[in-house]
């Protein structure tokens, strides 16, 4: 890794983690009613999530000027900020508080994520538990690291019957869950999720969990867990085994810990009988 991207690296969780100290942790348990807003039916942001997003924008647009920030609540306030992904420039992609539901109920997990595309591709991505002060970085043909140790996910194509993983079914299409529930006695065990996505995919990365499938995937949700699995060794596709491009706007994801793994989850779960 050069040493400017090494320094962005460091300068990018520093300033993650100063977000997380100053907008979010203060917040969690003492948030009020008016504190808490819904933004979309059954969605909510909080005056955290808007504060943190400020903060990481500011400071990403001080540390790259010549770049772009698309952030969620960005989004949320103006869908057209989205079109910026497609663009040709420099793009970060900022989820300031992912778990916004789990936060505003106080209880955890609740994650910071951020990612860096160039030419539509990911070169670096973020992920920070505040909790925990743990943090997941990678960089595009660099490998994945937790606090400066480098992380792998396991290469065994392990059985189905061993296998544990998430499966989003909140947003499943009715035929789509019915398959799933018709194969899930093929796998070990299928767990309803975190309403996590950032710990969805920090477990894969540490061999917590085997797999995760994913309907709707908000590229803010995704990119930087993308990447870091990636980086791992895992696999990320569409449902239908093509690659996942965060700014083709189709729904469904199937992320494993390897290429074993990935086949196995889905013929258990997708395929079509």
């Amino acid at each position: 890794m050069a040493d400017s991207e090494a320094r962005l690296v460091e300068e990018v969780g520093a300033l993650l983690r100063r977000a997380a100290a100053d907008a979010i942790l203060p917040m969690f348990r003492h948030l009020t009613v008016a504190d808490v807003a819904e933004k979309a039916p059954g969605e909510v942001v909080t005056v955290a999530d808007r504060r943190a997003e400020e903060l990481i924008a500011a400071e990403l647009r001080r540390l790259r000027p010549d770049s772009e920030v698309v952030g969620e609540e960005g989004v949320a306030d103006d869908p057209a900020v989205l079109d910026r992904l497609a663009g040709p420039a420099e793009v970060w992609l900022v989820d300031p508080l992912d778990g916004t539901a789990n936060f505003a109920a106080g209880r955890q997990p609740f994650a910071v994520m951020a990612a860096l595309r160039r030419g539509g591709r990911t070169e670096a991505a973020w992920i920070l538990d505040p909790i925990a002060d743990r943090m997941l970085v990678a960089t595009a043909g660099n490998g994945a690291y937790r606090d400066g140790e480098p992380v792998r996910t396991t290469v065994e194509p392990l059985a189905a019957g061993t296998l544990r993983g998430v499966v989003a079914t909140r947003f499943l299409p009715a035929e789509l869950r019915r398959r799933v529930a018709a194969g899930a006695d093929r796998i070990g065990a299928v767990l309803p999720g975190q309403h996590c996505a950032g710990q969805e995919y920090a477990d894969i990365v540490d061999n917590r969990q085997q797999f995760a499938i994913f309907w709707r995937t908000l590229p803010w949700d995704h990119v930087p867990g993308a990447l870091l699995v990636e980086a791992a060794g895992g696999v990320v596709r569409r449902l239908d085994g093509s690659p996942y491009d965060p700014t083709d706007g189709r729904a469904g994801l199937l992320v494993a810990v390897n290429e074993s793994v990935w086949d196995t989850v889905h013929a258990a779960l997708l395929a079509t009988a």
